[in-house]
């Protein structure tokens, strides 16, 4: 049984919505995976940041009291490193 023209149009307009809403479920996927990739990333930096001033701050310990400075620059360089 064949399709009116109506019916056929239909169909064409019910498979292009589909095809499109399929189009931008795969869009926001891309979107979110990339923001996760982000979010993801950010966090390392802040554990690594973490890390670096926890070892600093321990190492310190060992050094006597007017030796123990320990600046932001050495925290960063330190995080840098545990990242490379």
């Amino acid at each position: 049984m064949a399709l009116t023209t109506e019916q056929q149009a239909t169909l064409d307009m019910q498979l292009a919505v589909l095809n499109q809403q399929h189009t931008n479920q795969l869009a926001f996927e891309a979107i979110r995976h990339a923001n996760q990739l982000v979010i993801t990333t950010k966090q390392k930096e802040v554990d690594a940041v973490r890390v670096a001033q926890s070892v600093l701050i321990e190492n310190a310990r060992s050094k006597p009291a007017n030796e123990r400075e320990i600046t932001a620059a050495d925290i960063t360089a330190f995080a840098n490193t545990l990242l490379a």
